[in-house]
Formats: C-alpha cells, structure tokens, sequence
C-alpha cells in the first residue's frame, strides 16, 4: 500500500480539544462538604463503606506517592475482604492481580500533579487534601485500566518489567486447556480486570466528600477525561487498521489517549478540588494539554530508541504493531517529500505490521534518524514543553513551594524515560501514614 501525502508542519499546538473548565457561572468553590465534619476529614463514609483516616497536608507534602500509597493500600485491602466474601478464587485470581498492578504502579506522576495543584491553587484544610488524595488514588486505578486494555489491544507481553496482565494469567493456566483457550482466557480476564480497576477509580470519585458545586465540577471533568481516553484509544487503533500517515490524525490521537489524563485533567482536577476560579483552571489545562502532548511524544520516541529495562516496556512495540505515531508519520511526510524510496518502503513495511523483527526494528531506527523525525520530535517537544511552561507561569497560583514543586514536574515530565517506569519488583513501606491511622491488612 503506498503512503498518502502527509503536510509536513510543526504543529506546534496540540489540536484543540474539548474545554477543561465548567461552564461560565459555575466555577468551583470552596465550602464546607456536605455531611458532617468527621465525615468530612476522614473523607466520607459513602456507599463504598470506607472510612479514611484524617490527612494532615503539610505531612503529604513531604512523600506524596507514599501518601498515595497509602490511600491505595486502605481502598484495595477493602476491595479484596469484600471479593473473597463473594468468591475465594475471584479475588485471589483477578481481584487480587489488579490489586497488585496498581500497588505496584511507576512514579504516580498523575496523582501528584493532582496533589501539587491543589496545594498551589491554596488547598491547606483537611478535607479537600483527603480529596485530593482520594482523586489521585482514583487515577492509580484508572491508569491500570487503561494500562491494562492498552497491552491487551496492542499484544505488548511485558509491563513494568513484569508481564502484561494477558500473558501472567495465560501463564497461570498454562496447560489448563488448549493454548488458544487459555490465551483468550487470558485476554477476557484482562478486560474484567481493566474494567473492574474503572469501577473503583469510580466509585472513589463519587464518594469523595465535596461541597455540591466542586463535586459537580469535578464529576464532569472526570467524566470528560473517561470519554477522551476511550476517543483517543479507538483513533489509535482505527489509524493502525487503516495505515493512517496523518500527521493531525496521529497528534490528536496522542493528545485525546495520553496528554490530557496525563497531564492535562491532574492539573484541572487538583485545581477544582481547591476551588480555584475558571481563569486559572483554564491556564492550567493549557499547560497541560501542551506538556501532555510532549509527553506523549517523548513515548513514542523511548518506544523505538528506549531502554526496555529503563522504560519497564519491550522495545519498539509500536513498530510491531504496526502504529501510525506522529514520530512514524513525520518520518513518511518527510521521505515522500524527498523522494526516498528506500525509506517510504521500510516505513510501509513497518506500518503493514511487518517490523517484527530486531533487524527490521533497526531498518525503521535508521530511517526515523536519516529523514530527520527523531531531531524533529526532539525540538517539538521542547516547543511544547516550553510553551506549557509559559501558560503555567501566567496562571494566578499562591504557595511559591507548592507551585515550584508542580513546575518541576511539568517539566521533568517530557526527558528521556520519564514516560516510562522503571520495573518496581519491590517496594518500599511508605514513609508516610495519615494522622491517627493503623497499618492496613494486606487482604488475600
């Protein structure tokens, strides 16, 4: 099949997408939740039945993936006591993975933006820091869903070092029945897992206890980045059915699947959650989009150049795949404009799904070098990033600390390996427990 045109452009803006603030007249804010005080600090005792302990911010703010952790640990020893009332074996075999995977996530980068822009937006009392934390909690499982489905959908076989999940309950059964059964066992036990982690994150947010008007915001805005995550992953997967070499195809596609949950909505989120106003919601979500996108591509380059055991990922997954990324269809704009055969052809191998093999894993490294693309993602990633950087210094946020720490994030969200984490086989007890709070069991 041979490549269609594709304009080769900067792009240095994202496309646009939809707006990360409420409507004007409904900005978030502050207020007491409803419900009473107690219910309020220890952050709610819903439907979920969870009652957790108060969080003393300034405490957070010393280890806040710790904090996270923490939150993580309480919520999924909850979830694993009430599966093994329902089944022995559902919560060992899939209760008990997705537990696993989330507890064992990479830096929790989603859920400290949420932290530090609730702190930077002025976020101090007790309660909306246990909503914050509550929020990024909810991020951790929804990053397993879509980690989980993602591997599933792209037939990656490792994951943080580890196994996909597919492939550890293939694994598992090995022998149990015919492997063709067991693969597809496999695979409908990663779309229960997937959509069991979407569940929780769920019911995290909707038992977060927040005055009405916040709790509104936040309800939409989480809403708007479950459907962008969904539009983003089918335009991936339809570029990659139809061989797209759409230059805006493939930088929406990465803006929609990964910039905005990334980056984008964390930001938002924590704002709402402090009750900031819709100017300042509204440079953070620019900022994020930007950053968000240069994350994004700063993947699809660790993807083809990575280090697996730096990345956590198999190396050139994409490739193998045979996915139309922005990195992959510069490289095509720019090889039809300059008549290069030899490169259009490795590249059309590659997209038809024929990049299997380390050599030809190699062809398409060369090309992606010898027609520019790498050096042209490497700069847009720096104008975006900088760009970003710029809308987030003409937001309007108090707390230097707190707004020096989210800076830092957004910028060190785009260098090499940073959308990547590292194998985490083994880690540490959290440094940090909320005030008056016991060491949870570990639930099997």
């Amino acid at each position: 099949m041979r490549p269609t045109q594709a304009k080769d452009h900067p792009a240095d803006t994202p496309p646009p997408v939809p707006r990360l603030v409420a409507p004007s007249g409904s900005s978030p804010r502050r207020g007491r939740p409803g419900g009473s005080a107690a219910a309020a600090a220890h952050g709610g005792s819903g439907p979920e039945g969870l009652v957790l302990p108060a969080v003393e911010p300034d405490a957070v703010d010393t280890d806040v993936p710790a904090a996270v952790g923490h939150v993580l640990d309480r919520l999924l020893a909850d979830r694993l006591s009430r599966a093994g009332v329902l089944d022995d074996t559902f919560a060992r075999e899939l209760v008990g993975r997705v537990a696993r995977f989330t507890k064992e996530g990479g830096k929790r980068t989603r859920s400290q933006l949420v932290w530090w822009s609730m702190r930077a937006c002025g976020g101090a009392d007790e309660s909306t820091a246990t909503a914050a934390l509550r929020i990024g909690a909810a991020l951790e499982l929804l990053q397993t869903c879509a980690l989980v489905h993602d591997d599933l959908m792209d037939g990656s076989t490792l994951r943080r070092g580890r196994p996909a999940m597919h492939t550890d309950v293939r694994e598992r059964y090995s022998g149990v029945a015919s492997p063709t059964r067991v693969a597809r066992f496999g695979e409908a036990a990663a779309i229960l897992a997937g959509d069991l982690a979407l569940a929780w994150a769920d019911d995290v947010v909707a038992d977060s206890a927040l005055d009405p008007c916040t709790a509104s915001v936040v309800r939409r805005l989480w809403s708007d980045m479950r459907m962008e995550m969904v539009a983003g992953q089918f335009l991936d997967l339809q570029g990659q059915l139809t061989a797209s070499r759409s230059l805006p195809h493939a930088l929406r596609a990465a803006c929609l699947k990964s910039a905005l949950y990334s980056v984008g909505r964390p930001l938002v989120l924590g704002a709402a959650v402090a009750g900031a106003d819709g100017r300042t919601m509204r440079a953070l979500g620019a900022a994020g989009r930007r950053v968000g996108t240069a994350f994004q591509l700063r993947d699809d380059l660790d993807d083809v150049f990575g280090d697996p055991r730096r990345t956590g990922k198999s190396c050139g997954g994409d490739i193998r795949e045979g996915k139309p990324t922005y990195l992959v269809a510069l490289a095509v704009a720019r090889a039809e404009r300059k008549g290069d055969r030899p490169a259009l052809e490795v590249l059309r191998r590659a997209l038809d799904g024929e990049g299997r093999t380390p050599e030809a894993l190699e062809e398409v490294r060369e090309v992606l070098v010898r027609t520019g693309a790498r050096a042209a993602v490497e700069e847009q990633i720096g104008r975006l990033s900088a760009q970003g950087l710029r809308h987030f210094d003409g937001a309007r946020l108090g707390a230097a600390d707190a707004r020096g720490r989210l800076r830092g994030l957004l910028a060190a969200a785009t260098s090499s390996g940073a959308a990547g984490s590292p194998p985490s086989h083994a880690r540490p007890a959290p440094a940090f427990a909320p005030v008056g709070s016991g060491t949870p069991e570990a639930g099997r």
